[in-house]
Protein backbone atom coordinates (compact mmCIF):
# COMPACT_ATOMS: atom_id res chain seq x y z
CA UNK A 1 0.00 0.00 0.00
CA UNK A 2 1.67 3.10 -0.94
CA UNK A 3 1.70 6.09 1.47
CA UNK A 4 2.28 9.12 -1.26
CA UNK A 5 -0.78 8.95 -3.13
CA UNK A 6 -2.00 12.59 -1.15
CA UNK A 7 0.96 14.04 0.20
CA UNK A 8 0.05 14.77 3.95
CA UNK A 9 1.17 18.17 4.05
CA UNK A 10 -1.83 18.94 1.76
CA UNK A 11 -4.26 17.49 4.52
CA UNK A 12 -6.22 18.91 7.79
CA UNK A 13 -7.27 16.36 10.11
CA UNK A 14 -10.50 17.29 11.46
CA UNK A 15 -12.11 15.27 14.92
CA UNK A 16 -15.87 15.24 15.03
CA UNK A 17 -16.48 16.61 18.95
CA UNK A 18 -19.21 19.24 18.35
CA UNK A 19 -22.29 16.88 19.02
CA UNK A 20 -24.76 17.34 22.62
CA UNK A 21 -24.34 13.49 23.56
CA UNK A 22 -27.55 13.29 23.88
CA UNK A 23 -27.19 9.81 24.15
CA UNK A 24 -24.43 10.00 26.48
CA UNK A 25 -26.54 11.36 29.12
CA UNK A 26 -25.60 14.78 27.82
CA UNK A 27 -21.68 14.07 28.79
CA UNK A 28 -19.31 15.76 25.73
CA UNK A 29 -18.19 12.53 24.20
CA UNK A 30 -14.38 13.49 23.31
CA UNK A 31 -13.70 13.91 26.98
CA UNK A 32 -15.70 10.64 28.34
CA UNK A 33 -12.50 8.05 29.24
CA UNK A 34 -12.45 4.93 28.36
CA UNK A 35 -9.42 2.96 30.06
CA UNK A 36 -8.05 5.99 31.81
CA UNK A 37 -7.82 8.13 28.59
CA UNK A 38 -10.38 10.39 27.09
CA UNK A 39 -12.07 9.68 23.70
CA UNK A 40 -10.50 12.35 22.28
CA UNK A 41 -6.62 11.08 22.90
CA UNK A 42 -7.14 7.85 20.98
CA UNK A 43 -8.95 10.14 18.13
CA UNK A 44 -5.58 11.72 17.61
CA UNK A 45 -3.57 9.01 17.98
CA UNK A 46 -5.51 7.72 14.48
CA UNK A 47 -3.98 10.59 13.23
CA UNK A 48 -0.30 10.28 10.89
CA UNK A 49 2.44 11.83 12.89
CA UNK A 50 3.06 13.89 9.25
CA UNK A 51 -0.20 15.53 9.10
CA UNK A 52 1.34 18.81 10.86
CA UNK A 53 -2.30 20.59 11.02
CA UNK A 54 -5.17 18.86 13.36
CA UNK A 55 -8.79 20.79 13.73
CA UNK A 56 -11.16 19.55 17.22
CA UNK A 57 -14.64 20.26 15.84
CA UNK A 58 -16.26 20.84 19.50
CA UNK A 59 -19.36 23.51 20.45
CA UNK A 60 -18.74 23.69 24.04
CA UNK A 61 -15.83 22.79 26.75
CA UNK A 62 -13.57 24.45 24.37
CA UNK A 63 -10.60 25.22 26.97
CA UNK A 64 -10.37 21.34 27.31
CA UNK A 65 -10.44 20.97 23.85
CA UNK A 66 -7.63 23.48 23.31
CA UNK A 67 -5.20 21.57 25.32
CA UNK A 68 -5.05 19.50 22.35
CA UNK A 69 -5.23 21.23 19.67
CA UNK A 70 -6.98 23.82 17.49
CA UNK A 71 -10.64 23.93 17.78
CA UNK A 72 -13.19 24.90 15.48
CA UNK A 73 -17.23 25.92 16.45
CA UNK A 74 -20.22 25.43 14.37
CA UNK A 75 -21.53 28.45 12.73
CA UNK A 76 -24.60 28.59 14.78
CA UNK A 77 -25.57 26.85 18.38
CA UNK A 78 -28.46 24.54 17.11
CA UNK A 79 -26.03 21.56 16.74
CA UNK A 80 -26.85 20.63 13.31
CA UNK A 81 -24.49 17.66 12.91
CA UNK A 82 -21.31 16.49 11.47
CA UNK A 83 -21.87 18.60 8.36
CA UNK A 84 -21.82 21.88 10.00
CA UNK A 85 -18.07 20.65 12.05
CA UNK A 86 -16.95 19.74 8.56
CA UNK A 87 -17.92 23.09 6.89
CA UNK A 88 -16.55 25.04 9.91
CA UNK A 89 -13.55 23.27 8.99
CA UNK A 90 -13.54 23.67 5.60
CA UNK A 91 -13.29 27.65 6.01
CA UNK A 92 -10.46 27.48 8.75
CA UNK A 93 -7.76 25.68 6.58
CA UNK A 94 -6.12 25.89 3.34
CA UNK A 95 -5.17 21.87 2.71
CA UNK A 96 -6.87 20.68 -0.24
CA UNK A 97 -8.46 17.74 1.68
CA UNK A 98 -9.83 17.57 4.77
CA UNK A 99 -9.44 13.56 7.02
CA UNK A 100 -12.26 13.45 9.01
CA UNK A 101 -12.62 11.20 11.89
CA UNK A 102 -14.90 10.89 15.22
CA UNK A 103 -14.22 11.17 18.51
CA UNK A 104 -16.11 8.33 19.55
CA UNK A 105 -14.47 5.22 18.05
CA UNK A 106 -11.38 4.26 20.31
CA UNK A 107 -10.18 0.87 18.40
CA UNK A 108 -9.76 3.36 15.23
CA UNK A 109 -6.97 1.96 13.06
CA UNK A 110 -3.86 3.95 12.60
CA UNK A 111 -3.91 3.41 8.75
CA UNK A 112 -7.60 4.24 7.98
CA UNK A 113 -5.95 7.38 6.87
CA UNK A 114 -3.95 5.53 3.93
CA UNK A 115 -6.11 4.04 2.89
CA UNK A 116 -8.50 6.09 2.35
CA UNK A 117 -5.82 8.07 0.65
CA UNK A 118 -5.55 4.74 -1.87
CA UNK A 119 -8.83 4.78 -2.44
CA UNK A 120 -9.38 8.28 -3.21
CA UNK A 121 -6.55 8.83 -5.50
CA UNK A 122 -7.17 5.52 -7.67
CA UNK A 123 -10.99 6.39 -8.08
CA UNK A 124 -9.78 10.61 -8.30
CA UNK A 125 -12.53 11.33 -6.76
CA UNK A 126 -13.26 13.96 -3.88
CA UNK A 127 -14.66 12.25 -1.37
CA UNK A 128 -13.92 8.85 0.18
CA UNK A 129 -15.36 7.14 3.40
CA UNK A 130 -14.68 3.59 4.64
CA UNK A 131 -16.76 0.67 4.28
CA UNK A 132 -16.18 -2.05 6.93
CA UNK A 133 -18.18 -4.88 4.83
CA UNK A 134 -21.34 -4.13 7.18
CA UNK A 135 -21.58 -0.68 6.76
CA UNK A 136 -20.83 2.53 5.44
CA UNK A 137 -18.90 4.70 7.94
CA UNK A 138 -19.12 7.52 6.68
CA UNK A 139 -17.44 9.67 9.25
CA UNK A 140 -14.40 8.34 8.56
CA UNK A 141 -13.26 10.36 5.55
CA UNK A 142 -11.08 12.23 3.65
CA UNK A 143 -13.03 15.15 1.61
CA UNK A 144 -11.76 17.67 -1.15
CA UNK A 145 -12.19 21.42 0.25
CA UNK A 146 -13.22 22.28 -3.77
CA UNK A 147 -16.60 21.29 -2.19
CA UNK A 148 -16.45 23.40 0.55
CA UNK A 149 -19.35 25.73 -1.65
CA UNK A 150 -21.47 23.00 -2.06
CA UNK A 151 -21.51 21.94 1.66
CA UNK A 152 -22.43 25.38 2.23
CA UNK A 153 -25.55 25.73 0.09
CA UNK A 154 -26.81 21.86 0.88
CA UNK A 155 -26.90 23.10 4.54
CA UNK A 156 -28.50 26.58 4.12
CA UNK A 157 -31.25 24.93 2.27
CA UNK A 158 -31.50 22.85 5.73
CA UNK A 159 -30.26 19.51 5.11
CA UNK A 160 -27.97 17.58 7.47
CA UNK A 161 -27.65 14.08 6.28
CA UNK A 162 -24.12 13.09 5.31
CA UNK A 163 -24.38 10.35 3.30
CA UNK A 164 -26.76 12.20 0.74
CA UNK A 165 -24.43 15.04 0.03
CA UNK A 166 -21.22 12.93 -0.35
CA UNK A 167 -23.38 11.13 -3.19
CA UNK A 168 -23.77 14.00 -4.55
CA UNK A 169 -20.45 14.39 -5.36
CA UNK A 170 -17.95 11.77 -6.92
CA UNK A 171 -17.12 10.11 -4.27
CA UNK A 172 -15.88 6.18 -3.51
CA UNK A 173 -15.52 3.91 -0.95
CA UNK A 174 -12.35 2.42 1.20
CA UNK A 175 -12.93 -1.64 1.52
CA UNK A 176 -11.78 -2.08 4.77
CA UNK A 177 -13.95 -5.09 5.25
CA UNK A 178 -13.81 -7.47 8.47
CA UNK A 179 -12.73 -4.39 10.74
CA UNK A 180 -16.03 -3.72 12.19
CA UNK A 181 -14.80 -3.52 15.79
CA UNK A 182 -12.13 -1.50 14.44
CA UNK A 183 -15.02 1.35 13.45
CA UNK A 184 -17.78 0.69 16.19
CA UNK A 185 -18.41 4.07 17.68
CA UNK A 186 -19.72 4.10 21.00
CA UNK A 187 -22.71 6.51 21.78
CA UNK A 188 -23.90 5.46 25.27
CA UNK A 189 -21.92 4.72 28.30
CA UNK A 190 -23.13 1.27 28.11
CA UNK A 191 -21.36 0.21 24.56
CA UNK A 192 -18.37 1.82 26.11
CA UNK A 193 -17.87 -0.35 28.91
CA UNK A 194 -19.21 -3.05 26.62
CA UNK A 195 -15.99 -2.24 23.94
CA UNK A 196 -13.35 -4.67 24.38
Amino acid sequence: MSKNTIHTKDVTALILAGGEGRRMNGQDKGLVSWKQRPLIEYALDAIPDDIAHTLISCNRNIDQYKIYGETVQDENSEYEGPLAGIYAAMTHTSSPFIFVLPCDSPLAPRDVYYQLADALNAANADICYVNDGEREQYLFALISTQLESSLKEYLLRGNRQVHRWYKQHKYVEADLSGQQLAFRNCNTITELAELK
